[in-house]
């Protein structure tokens, strides 16, 4: 069985479901394949039930804090299997809207299985053949389960198995210091997890900042959580009551043993069973398809959107990806990933908010700088929330004034940074963000201070 079509997208997340509506509405006849659930890793396993659970845990943190509030609240006790359905009827709830705008879109036709390419516009789904002279590729990522000793002779959990607990682990050790480790790590502590770090590395979320990676460790620390960094040579085994995850690091015993164990060490592109090789779609070593500005594969006609290109891995690159390609397909534009000012968060409590360059990356630019810094506890809504921990930083370049980047590791972080990523993005001077008037009590109303406090490095 044959049928063709006047585009094909493989992949129902992020990227994949608004640009089948777009063509749909242009009148084509579009394909839709999906494999598994319709809304991708943001619906389903990863941005709509983590935050959801990162709820439920802020919630359970402020309860055991009522007494600083002059608030009585009593013994405080998490239920995790109703965490869970609340979590679950977030994602059904979403996927199913999704559902059912795709079953009432005309022209679109959503095929449920796996798609493998015969030809660079030939794919097969099932017993079924499929063609089109253009093919969108949003198929996603999943986690990346690293080559450590052991790792196949003990269970282990990755971020779909963390969402799927009901009962909260006795001891969770997270292998994995980076922004999807450091969620689950926090959130199930307040769950009532003990709870341990490991990390290969030096430091936490080593992209980040020093000063950020630290701030972070102390506030992980001060909730009890253990953090052991510099773990070298990272072993698992079972033990006689739980997993043994063997650790070698500068200090500290040699090995923890946990009843949990979650991988979370970064995530691979799912391009490995799609049959790119014989459509002539060209990859990197990592897997991810290679892309030009435009999203463009090496084959003409088609194009990779989301995290299978490796050009972003939030749900908000991918629905820009979609932008870019629907602006330069359908309305005539030449808009470029390049363009794009990346913006990201990291959801522990207090959250860190993101944009631009880190201070080691603009120091290594060359350029003269403008630096500024002001911990939370003298932002006055911080303080009047009882919620004073972190800081708020500003670069900007000396000569041009314009801002290069910035960091809110505070109460509100993640909504305050918009502040500067909106002027960022319009090549707003810093002295405009300087003479601002913001709505007092917030936290975005520092923000023309700390340009204020800028200063020469």
């Amino acid at each position: 069985m044959s049928r063709s079509f006047d585009a094909i997208i493989v992949g129902a997340g992020q990227a994949g479901t608004p640009l089948a509506g777009r063509l749909a509405a242009m009148g084509m006849k579009v394909a839709l394949v999906e494999r598994h659930h319709v809304g991708g890793t943001c619906v389903n396993t990863g941005c709509k039930p983590t935050k959801t659970m990162v709820a439920s845990a802020y919630a359970a943190h402020l309860a055991r804090r009522g007494a600083d509030y002059g608030v009585g609240t009593g013994a405080i006790t998490v239920d995790l299997a109703k965490v869970h359905a609340r979590a679950e009827k977030v994602i059904l709830d979403s996927r199913t809207s999704n559902e059912d705008w795709l079953a009432g879109m005309d022209g679109l036709t959503l095929l449920r299985g796996q798609a493998r390419f015969t030809g660079p516009h030939e794919l097969i789904v099932g017993n079924e053949t499929i063609t089109a002279p253009r093919v969108f590729l949003n198929v996603g990522g999943r986690p990346a389960i690293p080559d450590l000793p052991g790792v196949g002779d003990v269970p282990h959990l990755t971020n779909s198995g963390m969402i799927a607990l009901t009962e909260p682990p006795e001891h969770l050790v997270v292998v994995g210091g980076s922004y999807i480790g450091l969620e689950f790590a926090q959130m199930f502590c307040r769950f009532g997890s003990k709870v341990s770090i490991v990390e290969m590395g030096p430091r936490l979320i080593a992209r980040e900042d020093e000063a950020v990676s630290e701030a972070i460790r102390d506030i992980l620390e001060g909730e009890g959580i253990t953090v052991r960094t510099s773990a070298k040579c990272i072993t698992l085994a079972r033990g006689e009551t739980g997993i043994i995850v063997g650790v070698d690091c500068t200090d500290g015993d040699p090995q923890i043993e946990g009843s949990h164990v979650l991988l979370a060490t970064g995530r691979r592109p799912n391009t490995d069973d799609l049959g790119l090789d014989v459509a002539g779609i060209a990859t990197d070593k990592r897997g991810y398809i290679i892309v030009d500005d435009s999203l463009a594969t090496s084959v003409d006609g088609v194009w990779a959107m989301g995290d299978c290109n490796g050009k972003g891995a939030f749900t908000h690159t991918a629905w820009n990806d979609y932008e870019i390609v629907a602006a330069n397909l359908l309305d005539g534009e030449a808009r470029k990933v390049s363009d794009r000012l990346l913006g990201y968060a990291l959801y522990i409590d207090p959250p860190l908010g993101r944009v631009g360059l880190t201070l080691a990356q603009a120091k290594e630019t060359g350029r003269p700088l403008l630096y500024a810094q002001r911990p939370m506890t003298k932002v006055g809504r911080a303080v009047e929330k009882d919620e004073t921990l972190g800081f708020m930083s500003l670069i900007a370049d000396a000569e041009t004034k314009k801002i290069l980047g910035a960091a809110i590791l505070g109460t509100g972080g993640d909504e305050a940074i918009h502040a500067i990523l909106n002027l960022m993005n319009a090549g707003a001077a810093v002295d405009t963000l300087r003479w601002a008037v913001p709505i007092h009590p917030t936290v975005s109303e520092l923000l023309p201070t700390l340009a204020g406090d800028l200063a020469p490095l």
